[in-house]
C-alpha cells in the first residue's frame, strides 16, 4: 500500500515538473495570471465585437435609408428633377475643412454611365469601386469598405432603381459613407484594449504571486515547525484548528505522526534504559561470581557450582536476547509467516502435556476444553500459548486451576482462552502488562523468574496473524487471556 502511494506521489511530481517546474507558488501564480488574461480578453473582445457590430449596423441602416430616399425621389419625378438633384449633389454634407463630404451618392444608367453624382466623387470612389447592385425590390444590406487615395475609409453600397416619367428606365444607385472617424475610434479602441491587456497581465501576475504566497504561508509554517523538531524536541505541534480546511487533514496527519514518533521515542528510550538495567544484573552477577572464584584456589565441586550458576545466567540472557530479536522482527512490516490449518484442541493438548510436569510441581491442575480450527503458524502459535501457560503457572498458587480452551467463531475464526485462578492483575497495571520489560510487582521473586517480554511476544504473535490479545483479570480471582485468530484473508488481498 505504501509503495503504491509512493509511486503515485512520484508520478504526480513528474507530471507537475512537466507543467512548469518545482515551485507550487509560481505554478499557482501562472494559472491565476493565465485565467485573468483569458477572462480579460473575453470581456474586452466581447465589448469590441458589440461596438463594431453596432457601428456596422448603423452604417448599413444609414446607407439603406439613403437608397430608399433616392428610389422614392426617382419614383416621384424624372431623372433630372430638382429633388433628385438636391439629394445627390447637395446632401452630402461637408467636413469642417471644406474639402470632402460625409456622404456621397451617384446615379448611373443601366449601361453604367454616370448621370449625376456628388461633386468630387469620381476622384475618391470610381464606379468600379462599388459592389454589384442589389435588386430593385431589395434594400441593400451587403456593404464593403474602400480606402480612397487620400487615405480615408468609406462604406459603399449599390442598388437598382426605376425612374418614373414618360420614359421609365432602370438606374443604378451608388452610395458611400465616410467611415474614417469610426475607423479611428475602432483603432483607438484596439490600442486601448491591447494596453489594458498588457496592464492586466502585469497586474494579475503581481496579484497572483501575492495570492499564491499568501496561500502557501501555512505550508511554510509546517516547514518552520518541522525544522524545530529534533530527537529531544518532539513536543512541537502545528495546531490544525487555526488552519484552512484544505490543509487541516495534512496538519492533523503531521501532528499524528509527531505523536507516534514521540511515543515511539519515549518507549524506545525507556526500553533502552530497562534493557540496560536488565542486562547489567546478570552481567554483574557473572562478573562477581567469576571474580570470587578467581580470588583463591577452590575444589572442583565449587567450580562446578559457579559454572552451573553462570550457565543459568547465560540461559536468562539468551532468552532475553531471543525475545528482543523476535519482537524486532515482528515489528518489521515485511515479516512473513508460514500459516497452515491447525486443530486447536490437539495443539493445546500437546502444549499441556509438555507443561504437565511443571504444573504438578506447582500443585496446579491443567485441563483442555473446546474444539476449533484455526489458520496460523504452528511454531508461533505454540510459542504464544506456551508463554501464556508459563505465565499462568508462575502466578497461580498451589491448588489452583488453569484451563486451555478453544472456541470457533462464526466468521470463521478461532478464540484461544487461557484462564487461571491466580492472584490476578491490579486494574492500574492491566493496560501496561503487555509492554516490554513491565512487571507489576518488580520486587517479587516470580517476576524475577521471567524477563518481562512474555506478554509482549504473545501480543506481537497475535498481531502478526491479524488478530489481537485481550486481557481480563480480577485481583484474587484470576486472569483470562484471549487470543483472537481471524479467518484467512482472500488470496491477493
Amino acid at each position: 500500500m505504501f509503495s503504491r502511494r509512493a509511486d503515485a506521489l512520484a508520478d504526480g511530481a513528474r507530471w507537475y515538473s512537466l507543467l512548469g517546474g518545482r515551485s507550487i507558488t509560481a505554478h499557482i501564480a501562472r494559472l491565476y495570471t493565465f485565467s485573468a488574461i483569458v477572462l480579460l480578453t473575453i470581456v474586452i473582445g466581447s465589448l469590441y465585437w458589440v461596438e463594431w457590430q453596432s457601428m456596422q449596423w448603423d452604417d448599413v441602416h444609414y446607407l439603406s435609408d439613403k437608397v430608399h430616399q433616392l428610389r422614392q425621389a426617382m419614383q416621384q419625378d424624372r431623372d433630372d428633377s430638382a429633388l433628385l438633384h438636391h439629394k445627390v449633389v447637395r446632401e452630402g454634407g461637408v467636413f469642417a475643412s471644406g474639402q470632402s463630404y460625409i456622404f456621397y451618392s451617384r446615379i448611373l444608367d443601366d449601361r453604367g454611365r454616370v448621370l449625376m453624382e456628388t461633386p468630387g466623387m469620381d476622384r475618391i470612389l470610381p464606379v468600379d469601386a462599388f459592389p454589384p447592385p442589389s435588386d430593385v425590390v431589395e434594400i441593400p444590406t451587403e456593404t464593403e469598405h474602400k480606402k480612397s487615395p487620400d487615405g480615408r475609409i468609406y462604406v459603399v453600397a449599390s442598388a437598382w432603381a426605376e425612374s418614373a416619367g414618360s420614359n421609365p428606365a432602370r438606374r443604378i444607385i451608388q452610395v458611400a459613407l465616410d467611415d474614417s472617424e469610426e475607423a479611428e475610434v475602432i483603432t483607438r479602441y484596439q490600442r486601448t484594449s491591447l494596453l489594458l491587456v498588457l496592464i492586466g497581465i502585469l497586474f494579475s501576475a503581481r496579484i497572483g504571486a501575492l495570492i499564491a504566497r499568501s496561500g502557501m504561508r501555512p505550508l511554510r509554517q509546517i516547514a518552520n515547525v518541522a525544522e524545530q523538531i529534533t530527537a529531544s524536541r518532539l513536543d512541537k505541534r502545528i495546531e490544525p484548528e487555526s488552519w484552512p480546511r484544505e490543509l487541516t487533514a495534512l496538519a492533523t496527519a503531521f501532528d499524528g505522526m509527531l505523536d507516534r514518533l514521540e511515543d515511539s521515542h519515549s518507549r524506545l528510550s525507556q526500553f533502552s534504559a530497562d534493557l540496560a538495567h536488565e542486562l547489567r544484573t546478570p552481567i554483574n552477577a557473572l562478573m562477581g561470581q567469576t571474580e570470587v572464584a578467581l580470588t583463591k584456589e577452590r575444589q572442583p565441586e565449587e567450580y562446578r557450582q559457579i559454572l552451573h550458576s553462570n550457565f543459568e545466567e547465560f540461559q536468562r540472557l539468551t532468552r532475553m536476547i531471543n525475545g528482543l530479536l523476535f519482537l524486532a522482527r515482528a515489528e518489521d512490516p515485511k515479516t512473513q509467516i508460514e500459516r497452515t490449518w491447525l486443530n486447536a484442541r490437539e495443539e493445546l493438548e500437546a502444549i499441556s502435556e509438555f507443561h504437565e510436569a511443571l504444573a504438578e510441581d506447582h500443585g496446579v491442575s491443567l485441563t483442555c476444553e473446546g474444539q476449533a480450527n484455526l489458520y496460523a503458524d504452528p511454531i508461533l502459535f505454540r510459542r504464544a500459548v506456551s508463554n501464556l501457560l508459563s505465565n499462568a503457572l508462575r502466578h497461580t498458587p498451589s491448588g489452583g486451576r488453569i484451563v486451555l480452551s478453544a472456541e470457533q467463531t462464526p466468521n470463521p475464526g478461532a478464540l484461544i482462552h487461557v484462564r487461571d485462578t491466580g492472584c490476578g492483575i491490579l486494574p492500574e497495571d492491566l493496560p501496561r502488562v503487555c509492554e516490554r520489560k513491565y512487571c507489576p510487582d518488580q520486587g517479587s521473586a516470580r517476576c524475577a523468574e521471567g524477563h518481562g517480554l512474555g506478554l509482549a511476544i504473545v501480543k506481537s504473535i497475535a498481531e502478526l496473524h491479524g488478530g489481537k490479545l485481550v486481557l481480563e483479570s480480577r485481583v484474587g480471582q484470576g486472569t483470562n487471556v484471549t487470543l483472537h485468530f481471524p479467518k484467512p484473508a482472500p488470496a491477493g488481498a
